[in-house]
This record gives structure tokens, sequence and C-alpha cells, in this order.
């Protein structure tokens, strides 16, 4: 198949709709498939004006539509109108258009599609309306609205949770699919854990707790300010973005290690001794992942993507969203029980064994083909 993926965000981007669109064109590519990448170019692609000619760091096509930097959050990119996008899917001679995320950049690639008329699968990552709540506190139902136009017009909208999933419907989504995320569980592994490492981010042996992702409103990472003033304990923050000032003031005792990717990043993951998630408006929540095929134990809100990756009691521990006391008290449970944060990191490490891209892009690929057959049938 030859697959156009238009995506909000791409590598050198870090979060997940870059790192899962990065994953699934690689293995379509390995699969004998034939990806086109079509993505915002970012500050390092030059100014509004770049050429937006094809990126040639990877063994597949990336075609890159000048963008500009989102006001107060620069790390995000919104792609400007182009004609490259549409010319783009043409050259490639595209079976099927893969919108990740699609939002401003993916509702053009729709567009694109349906006047192509090349079918188009959507895949739902990000809770658009409750950072419009966050960042606004306003324009939910205008979010929501875009999202409901974009995913109604494509054959198949793909969610990575029940809990999106449930959303979408309620919203008025049809056609709507279960597609999960896969997770490196060769990078991230138990045998990455670093007695060094671990002296160096908690020289008096503390039990070190850790949080890893954006550092943004809506990640709710204060949560963990009170864990700072309990003896024994030592916060390490991974991560970069427009919080990381306040949460600096908020948790002076904390570690805040910045941006960490690849190796250096798993070999962080599997140091700490608990994780800590504590954003509620994950539509799945790849670092919980991460830790547990790290064979760290989780602690994570009880709302959205967690619910379906945390057992409560056998993976990990669930905990109301946004209640700082809970977070504290899960974390302190775990202190005191070594035995317990053994069996809920074993036990997460077994859950995602099976979880790896390749097996999680292939059921993408199953996708790809029934959304294919049934446009011949309907032709036919």
């Amino acid at each position: 198949m030859r697959v156009a993926i238009v995506t909000e965000s791409f590598p050198p981007d870090i979060n997940g709709v870059a790192h899962c669109t990065l994953q699934t064109a690689r293995h379509l590519h390995r699969r004998g498939h034939q990806p086109l990448v079509i993505a915002p170019a970012g500050p390092h692609d030059g100014s509004p004006d770049a050429t937006g000619d094809i990126d040639g760091e990877h063994p597949f096509p990336v075609v890159r539509i000048p963008s500009l930097p989102l006001p107060g959050y620069p790390q995000v990119r919104v792609a400007l109108p182009s004609r490259r996008l549409a010319a783009a899917i043409t050259a490639h001679r595209s079976d099927l258009v893969h919108l990740a995320s699609p939002f401003v950049l993916g509702a053009r690639g729709m567009t694109a599609a349906l006047r192509l008329r090349i079918p188009a699968v959507a895949v739902y990552q990000t809770d658009l309306g409750g950072y419009a709540r966050t960042y606004l506190g306003a324009g939910e139902n205008a979010a929501w609205r875009r999202i409901r136009a974009v995913h109604t017009a494509a054959d198949r909208t793909l969610a990575p949770s029940t809990a999106a999933a449930r959303d979408l419907d309620e919203h008025g989504v049809p056609r709507i699919a279960l597609w999960p995320r896969g997770v490196d569980t060769e990078r991230f592994h138990p045998s990455r854990r670093d007695p060094e490492l671990r002296r160096s981010l908690a020289p008096g042996g503390e039990l070190i707790v850790g949080y890893v992702g954006r550092l943004a409103p809506e990640k709710n990472v204060e949560l963990l300010a009170p864990l700072c003033a309990l003896p024994g304990v030592r916060v390490v923050v991974v991560g970069d973005g427009p919080s990381e000032p306040a949460l600096r003031a908020a948790m002076p005792g904390a570690r805040f290690l910045g941006r960490r990717t690849g190796t250096e990043l798993a070999r962080v993951f599997a140091s700490l001794d608990v994780f800590a998630h504590t954003g509620p408006q994950e539509t799945f929540c790849q670092t919980v992942q991460e830790a547990q095929a790290s064979g760290v134990p989780v602690v994570a809100p009880a709302a959205g993507g967690p619910l379906d990756l945390v057992d409560h009691g056998r993976t990990g521990l669930l905990v109301p969203p946004g209640d700082a006391d809970e977070v504290r008290d899960a974390v302190s449970l775990l202190a005191a029980h070594p035995r317990k944060r053994a069996a809920l990191g074993q036990a997460g490490r077994e859950a995602v064994e099976g979880r790896t891209w390749e097996a999680i892009v292939d059921q993408l690929i199953d996708h790809y083909a029934e959304v294919l057959m049934a446009r011949t049938a309907v032709a036919a």
C-alpha cells in the first residue's frame, strides 16, 4: 500500500503524536509498504517560507509544510495553508491517507483526500477539547465541532483507548475502532537500571519517584510537590515546557533533568523506583507503558488512557484525578512496601511484553486493508 501520513507533529518534535507517527512509518516501510509523511516544518527547517523539500533523514520521504509556532507554546507548530499537501499526495499516488491527530494540517489532509477520492483513516490522539478548556477557559465545544467534522468525513476513526472511544462516541463521531500504541520493549527494559545514575540522583539512597513528559498546565505536574516533603523520597522530573519555571519554584527539592531521549531516557526510566503520572487528559499515556516495560511500578490518575493500561493493585495504582493527597499516599504506600513495588513492576512488564510496535502496526495495516476493501465494495 502507498500510505500518505499527514501529521500535526513529527521528529525532532518530542511528543506522543510525533513518536507514534515515526514508529508507524518505520514499520510500514519494513513491511514493504510505501509511506509518505507530511508534517509541519519546524524551526530547524528554516522560516515559514522554507522550501518544504523532502527530508532525507528517513528511509521514507518526509515533506515539510511551512509553519509558525503556536503563540505562548512555541514547541507546537501550526502548518500554514499550502498547495504542497495535495501536490505531495497526488505525486505519491497514495492509496490511503492516514491522519495523525488531525486538527489543522490534518483537516486540510482530509479535504485533500475527499477531493482526490482517496479513503482516509483518522487517528484520534489528543484531547483538544480538554486543551481548549485548560489553556483558554473556553472553546471546548468549538474544538469538538472541528474534531467531529474531520473524523466524520473519514472512513474510519481509530481511538487509542476505551475512554477515548467513549468520548468520540458521545460527541457523535461514527465508525470508531480501537487501535492502541506500541512500546519498544527492548529499549525500555529493567536491565537498563543504572546504579551510578541512581547515586547521582539520590546520593542518600532515597526512593526515586519520577515524572516523564511535557511540563505544561494540562499535565498537573504540581501534584508531585507534596512528595518533596516525604522523608527518604527524591522527585525527578524529565521533560521541558512552559510550566517549567513555576514547577521549579514549587518543587525546589526536585531534580529537573530536562529533555531526555533514546537510550538515555530508557536508562532514567529503569532507574526509577516509582513512576508517577499526573495528567488527567491522556487519550493513551505512552509514558505509563514505557515505565511498565522498564519494570517500574506506576501511579496514575483513574482517567483516560491509564484506565486501560493500569490494572489497579496488579500492574500499578490508580488514584482520583487531580488529588495531590492521593498521589502522596500511593507513593508512601509503595515506599513502605518494597515487595509490593517489585510485584507491581514485574506484573507491569509482563503486561506490555506483547505490545511491540511491530504487533500494533500490523493491527493498523489490517484496519487499512478493511477500509480499502469497503471502498472497493462500494465502488463495485
